[in-house]
């Protein structure tokens, strides 16, 4: 079977979801201001070269390539079968493994460094995580933890009230919506030496980012918080503002790093 081939196939077994989810993940990488914060996440992970560091939640798989190309050895972990294959494809010789952020398969003291990027909100149990953090890195190793905090999008509405109740009911359904804020008590209460916590505000203008907040009132119709009509009015609204380049979202990423403890637990 030839190469298009293969990928043909795998894209037809791949649901229109996690599709839609790639093209959105990939537009907010490209983004101006994107590829400088992953950087400054690598900086973050002080790797040596040849080291091995895992990047948890990998998506399809950009930040391991990256990392592969400043010379680490980079290796993926994400709990969706379907973005392994995508980060597979697209990475042919990295190493992507199919995984749960509380049960990674990887062995004790395994990487130098671990990465998660906008990951944490959708665990519930955050510090069980950073439990399995500490146990696959080496004494020593670094982590840097990225994302948003769910309840401080701010988003250009004509009607605040109804964007608000949207934005906050999208966070609600989510498991640990306001990890990000929390990242620096979790990393000192899970053992973790040397935390530090930047903040970078994310401003998004680009047409492209409308599916996702076009997504996050479709969420909050489906929690019961809107109506039908009130979705509708926020959709046609946040349109005609894309379209005239009027779209305005802008939310802070909190960026973590810590050392992990030399001595024994």
């Amino acid at each position: 079977m030839s190469t298009l081939s293969r990928m043909l196939e795998r894209m037809s077994t791949m649901t229109e979801q996690t599709q839609s989810l790639i093209r959105l993940l990939d537009a907010a990488d490209t983004l101006p201001g994107a590829t400088a914060l992953r950087a400054r996440t690598y900086e973050l992970l002080q790797l040596p070269d040849g080291s091995a560091v895992v990047d948890v939640g990998c998506g399809a798989g950009r930040a391991v390539g990256e990392l592969a190309e400043r010379g680490s050895r980079a290796i993926g972990v994400d709990v969706s079968e379907q973005m392994i294959a995508a980060a597979r494809h697209r990475w042919p010789s990295g190493d992507f493994r199919v995984g749960n952020a509380d049960d990674l398969p990887l062995d004790d003291a395994e990487v130098a460094g671990y990465r998660a990027e906008k990951v944490f909100h959708e665990i519930a149990d955050a510090a069980g995580a950073l439990r399995e953090a500490r146990r696959v890195l080496v004494p020593g190793g670094r982590i840097v933890l990225i994302g948003q905090d769910w309840d401080t999008f701010i988003v250009d509405s004509d009607d605040p009230a109804l964007a608000r109740t949207i934005m906050h009911a999208r966070a609600d359904m989510l498991p640990n919506p306001r990890a990000a804020r929390r990242y620096r008590n979790l990393l000192l209460d899970g053992g973790f030496e040397e935390v530090k916590v930047e903040v970078r505000t994310g401003v998004l203008t680009d047409k492209a980012m409308l599916p996702l907040l076009t997504g996050i009132a479709e969420g909050a119709r489906s929690a019961g918080a809107i109506t039908a009509e009130q979705q509708a009015a926020w959709v046609t609204e946040q349109t005609e503002r894309a379209r005239t380049g009027h779209m305005f979202l802008a939310l802070p990423l909190f960026l973590a790093s810590a050392t992990a403890p030399t001595s024994p637990r």
